[in-house]
């Protein structure tokens, strides 16, 4: 099997506030192999987006801390690298693609000068000319119209779409081998959206980049996703191949999350949404931080106690859960209630 191009083991990452200690990533591990998109989902809270900025090196020390694990890329722990070689990963080896483009963006720079910084700070020797033919290039493929005269202009003279189309132009600038997206259809009507999507996977074509697509979206994910990673309260819940997780969901919350969801040409008796609130990241509930919301667990005993472990249950397919084996079942209620059919059509 193909070795994974980033390799995350038992991350840990805490924020310190006059409340307690924020256990915002607890214990997280999951891989991303070359050319695959593997979608990151769960809700609000869940850890997903302080993951990724603690690959990157992002996480604002303090209040912030990486408290254990390792982030491995192509072998190379990046949690050991300083400032300075972290500088040389970001935007070269590893690219994100952020959730607003427009904060993202310098509003005082133009776009192509922006664009040309980001391959001129990995490529010194590269002129000013190519840079600009570089870029306006970029611009192109990811279907800016009229790249030429677009390359001068500045973050407000683009439209939303635009301005994630040159985010994502940026982010493939120097053909990175993992590229993050961080909700990357946020506040963009439903045809953007899909324009930027079909632009995201052309410029993973383009790069052959692993990709984590991280969204509340799981049409997104059913549309885009080979492999998913289901988080809830810092931790992974669940994982396994798209296939997989939308038509055989092997965690209540996995569930949950399904069955709160319309579906075009499906006549639906009623949505089942997931009851009460996420948990709180400072004083998670004992045992399954889940059990407090779940319908599967009903009390018991070893859910409120035991934290359950990730268990493979498969190759690359995870649940952890005390009874993933009762499932099946529980899927057949949720259909039998709501009209609901687990058949990956979102």
């Amino acid at each position: 099997m193909t070795e994974p191009l980033l390799s995350i083991r038992d991350l840990v990452t805490e924020f310190a506030t006059p409340d307690g200690v924020v256990h915002a990533v607890d214990g997280v591990s999951y891989d991303v192999y070359p050319g695959e998109t593997l979608g990151v989902v769960g809700e609000s809270g869940s850890g997903k987006s302080v993951t990724v900025m603690s690959i990157l090196g992002l996480i604002p020390q303090p209040p912030g801390r990486v408290a254990n694990g390792e982030v491995l890329l192509e072998g190379r722990d990046l949690l050991t690298l300083s400032e300075r070689e972290m500088r040389l990963v970001r935007g070269k080896e590893i690219a994100m693609i952020f959730q607003d483009p427009m904060t993202s963006l310098n509003p005082v720079l133009t776009v192509g000068d922006q664009l040309s910084e980001a391959i001129v700070t990995h490529d010194a020797d590269i002129g000013e000319d190519a840079a600009r033919e570089r870029v306006v290039g970029l611009l192109e493929l990811v279907g800016v119209p009229n790249a030429d005269d677009r390359f001068d202009q500045y973050p407000h003279e683009y439209s939303g779409g635009m301005r994630q189309r040159a985010m994502i132009a940026m982010a493939i600038a120097n053909q990175p081998k993992v590229l993050i997206a961080d909700e990357p259809t946020t506040a963009l009507d439903v045809t953007i959206q899909a324009q930027v999507l079909e632009v995201l996977q052309k410029a993973q074509d383009e790069t052959n980049a692993g990709t984590i697509l991280i969204t509340h979206d799981l049409g997104v994910i059913a549309e885009m996703a080979d492999r998913v990673v289901v988080m809830y309260g810092g931790r992974v819940v669940e994982s396994g191949t798209a296939e997989e997780i939308f038509h055989s969901p092997k965690h209540p919350y996995t569930l949950g999350l399904l069955s709160s969801l319309t579906r075009p040409n499906v006549d639906l008796e009623r949505l089942e949404p997931i009851p009460g609130q996420p948990p709180s990241l400072i004083n998670l509930p004992s045992g399954c931080s889940f059990h407090p919301r779940c319908h599967l667990g009903q009390g018991r005993a070893v859910c409120r106690s035991e934290v359950p472990p990730l268990l493979e249950l498969g190759v690359g397919r995870r649940s952890a859960c005390h009874f993933h084996e009762e499932m099946s079942q529980e899927v057949a209620r949720v259909e039998q209630e709501t009209g609901a059919h687990f058949d990956g059509e979102l």
